[in-house]
């Protein structure tokens, strides 16, 4: 629901703080901006460069991450996250987790299911994501925004940043973030889906993307620590060609119809603070 994050919310026009007003909210000086039907508030201004995740690649992702393959990077962001807000509020669960890239919410969902009084609002570009992500979990909140633009939220407001597969913004990241709070990352690692991109000619991942990434955040902050997680996933044809579906790769390569593969499923989290 988007109420429970409306304390931390601003105005994309002036910065100003935001009232819920019937099916919309709005500032102090009238800027107002719809709530979609299904829950998630429209803070963009202008149109985005970046039209974000299709219907039917937010399809084949559910159906690809209810299906548990990537449970192990799930459970891995839950538990860094629960133990990073535990840490930054004296041993209590509260405060606000932000979601930049939240797709359909299911990383930011697990985090609010394991911290009772937290807070999460998902961030995304796609309003077909955005759907899901506002029915996600009751005490999440989803709005459309450009991760690349200012964002809509406070100063400080965070604290806990995730950005799981999405795309950074550094200064905007530092800005939202409280001083004692953290930004967790998830990047894919360099023999991500390698027996794939092999067999199909999937777009590849970069082989220097975890250095890459730290050097991106390295003007505004500073990585406590990198973990890497893995593992061999089994999957049916159909299976295959979902996850291809859910990747950017869909746009340009033709889920195969065929037969199963072995498949690494290699990511980075890394963990930073603010400099």
């Amino acid at each position: 629901m988007i109420d429970v994050t409306l304390p931390h919310l601003r105005c994309p026009v002036c910065g100003e703080p935001l009232d819920r007003r019937n099916n919309a909210v709005r500032c102090a000086r009238d800027h107002s901006f719809d709530i979609a039907r299904q829950g998630y508030v429209n803070l963009t201004v202008g149109r985005s460069r970046h039209p974000g995740d299709t219907a039917e690649m937010v399809a084949d992702r559910v159906a690809f991450l209810d299906a548990g393959h990537y449970e192990f990077a799930a459970a891995a962001v839950a538990a860094t996250a629960t133990a990073a807000v535990a840490a930054t509020a004296a041993g209590r669960h509260e405060g606000l987790v932000l979601d930049a890239g939240t797709g359909t919410g299911h990383y930011l969902a697990r985090v609010l299911d394991a911290a009772p009084g937290v807070v999460g609002l998902g961030l995304d570009v796609s309003k077909p994501a955005l759907r899901r992500a506002a029915r996600a979990h009751p005490r999440a909140g989803a709005a459309l925004a450009d991760l690349w633009q200012r964002l809509p939220v406070a100063d400080a407001a965070a604290r806990l940043v995730l950005n799981v597969f999405a795309p950074r913004n550094g200064p905007e990241f530092h800005r939202v973030l409280r001083a004692d709070g953290l930004l967790l990352v998830v990047t894919p690692a360099a023999d991500h889906l390698a027996e794939l991109i092999d067999a199909y000619g999937l777009i590849q991942v970069d082989p220097d993307k975890a250095g890459r990434t730290a050097a991106s955040l390295e003007r505004w902050f500073v990585r406590q620590r990198r973990t890497e997680l893995r593992r061999t996933l089994h999957l049916t044809g159909a299976e295959v060609a979902t996850l291809i579906g859910m990747t950017p790769s869909a746009r340009h390569v033709t889920p195969p119809d065929g037969d199963g593969h072995t498949v690494t499923a290699a990511v980075e989290l890394g963990v930073y603070r603010k400099r």
